[in-house]
């Protein structure tokens, strides 16, 4: 009998989440493999396990509800970017505005660098200058709104720690390498590699930033 019970008993919940970890991980490699090789079906198999797999793994760690929410709608804007047209675009980039916001509520009112935040308005202030003529006219109000959104979502960023603040900044990377292919600039080989890398470290180091703070906050009431 206790055989049996041993072998039906629930899978704790720290070792789901190391599970769920390591299946995001391979997903990731998955994906990224396939765009280094080329081999579109792989990218199209994996890329929507991936956001998924990571809200697995940051539910078993008890994450807070914006956190989980901020990475659905990065799923959401991962599935619309699979397909190559200008309203998918749209709408994926409307989908991962939703997540910013979600980000910036989850990070709250905590103290942030004011010489940080100057370097991301001349980073932003630049970046739209320069790319706003080689942009679709119907896209350069949408491209600056949204990027106005991501430069604030990853400047606040950094009142988590530094790892989160890390993640912040890989996501304006991230985005800053797609605009410039939408504004047809020369690329780096592989393009779509590198924006998938800075993506997930991205995602990743904001939830474990997130997940470090959350973890925190719980030690403090406890100990009050």
């Amino acid at each position: 009998m206790s055989a049996v019970q041993t072998r039906t008993r629930p899978v704790p919940r720290v070792a789901a989440g190391r599970i769920l970890l390591g299946a995001f991980a391979l997903a990731s490699a998955v994906d990224l493999v396939s765009l280094l090789a080329g081999w579109h079906p792989g990218h199209l198999i994996a890329k929507p396990l991936l956001m998924p797999l990571l809200v697995g793994h940051v539910l078993t760690l008890r994450a807070p509800r914006l956190l989980v929410a901020a990475l659905l709608f990065g799923w959401g804007g991962d599935l619309a970017l699979l397909f190559d047209a200008k309203p998918a675009f749209l709408v994926g980039m409307g989908s991962f505005a939703v997540g910013h916001v979600c980000y910036l509520a989850l990070f709250g009112r905590g103290r942030t660098s004011p010489a940080l935040g100057g370097a991301y308005a001349v980073a932003l202030a630049g970046t739209v200058a320069l790319l706003w003529p080689d942009l679709p006219a119907d896209l350069r109000i949408p491209v600056a709104g949204y990027s106005l959104l991501l430069a604030s979502m990853a400047y606040r960023s950094s009142a988590l720690g530094a790892v989160a603040g890390a993640g912040g900044a890989l996501f304006l990377l991230s985005d800053t390498l797609i605009a410039t292919g939408v504004a047809e600039w020369p690329q780096l080989p592989r393009p779509d590699f590198w924006i998938m890398a800075t993506y997930l470290a991205a995602q990743y180091l904001l939830a474990l930033g997130a997940l470090r703070r959350e973890q925190a906050y719980r030690r403090e009431v406890i100990q009050d």
